[in-house]
């Protein structure tokens, strides 16, 4: 039972984290769908800061050096979104698959070509972080406390006070939904919109290197995130792009993402006869489920997705 309140508060606080990022971003005008290939990235940055950190580095520095790394290069890519979607006007939905398929393919090119290069008969596209991983875990009485459970609370904290008691979030929201209007009262709507999705790829980031981070030591990232940044959209439209609602929407799907994971510790389950795969499907199945019923009442930012025409009113 320990393990299962462990996991479901880490994937939930992992879920917050990349739902947050997507929600700064839409409320700004910016859909990005590209959450699933910005994770990867963060995830790919964590995780050769780690491996390449020298042995004996103080424990602190090295979450902070791993949150810093994930932090930019998500930002980094998340700006592909920016260029592509603000100047260029292109269609977010494929600039945004399309992140997501390079997102994996990069990644994979990248630490083969590491690997290759100390090893030339290793071709493998894994990164081993066993002694570092261990800075980021506190042990509290069988309880493994990760400082990611901290770092989400907190972006859930700030989230809300920067979109509804701040300058700062009032005008991003303001370009999500009616950027005319906006502009006109003086609210530079292109730099909002960057500003949207930069956060999103920073939240995204870390989403992502506590992704890879949670029960293994090393990751194999031709395997991407696997799908959990589209379950963070589901969890974002469930939260109806509210802070609030986004941390409840997360402990909802990270209970079930968490079961997949410990479902064998529970004799009555395990005595169903249910194979393990059902289990792994669990918390797609049930975002499918979720979204179906509660999709047509979501109030989504009237002006996502549209590019914004200076010209226009």
């Amino acid at each position: 039972m320990l393990l299962l309140i462990q996991y479901t508060i880490l994937f939930a606080c992992i879920l917050s984290l990349v739902a947050l990022g997507g929600c700064f971003s839409e409320h700004s005008g910016v859909i990005n769908l590209g959450l699933e290939g910005v994770m990867v990235m963060g995830a790919v940055g964590g995780a050769l800061c780690m491996k390449f950190l020298p042995v004996g580095t103080n424990g602190f520095l090295i979450v902070l050096l791993t949150l810093l790394a994930s932090i930019i290069l998500g930002m980094i890519y998340s700006s592909l979104l920016a260029i592509a979607a603000i100047h260029f006007n292109a269609d977010q939905t494929l600039v945004g698959t399309a992140m997501n398929m390079l997102g994996a393919a990069l990644a994979t090119v990248v630490v083969k070509s590491i690997n290759t290069a100390a090893n030339p008969d290793d071709h493998s596209s894994i990164v081993q972080y066993v002694s570092q991983k261990k800075a980021f875990i506190v042990n509290i009485h069988g309880f493994e406390f990760s400082w990611f459970m901290l770092v989400a609370v907190i972006a859930l904290i700030a989230a809300y006070i920067v979109l509804y008691k701040t300058k700062f979030g009032l005008r991003l929201m303001a370009c999500g939904e009616h950027p005319q209007a906006a502009d006109s009262v003086g609210i530079n709507v292109y730099k909002m919109r960057w500003a949207g999705v930069l956060i999103s790829g920073m939240l995204g980031g870390l989403g992502g290197i506590a992704y890879i981070t949670a029960g293994v030591s090393e990751w194999k990232f031709e395997y991407g995130v696997a799908g959990f940044g589209f379950l963070s959209l589901a969890v974002m439209i469930f939260g109806k792009w509210k802070p609030q609602n986004i941390a409840l929407a997360a402990l909802l799907f990270g209970f079930f993402r968490a079961l997949s994971n410990v479902y064998f510790g529970f004799d009555f389950l395990v005595n169903l006869g249910i194979p393990s795969g059902i289990y792994n499907m669990l918390p797609y199945i049930i975002s499918l489920i979720v979204l179906a019923f509660t999709s047509k009442n979501s109030a989504a930012p009237k002006a996502e997705g549209i590019p914004y025409d200076k010209g226009s009113r």
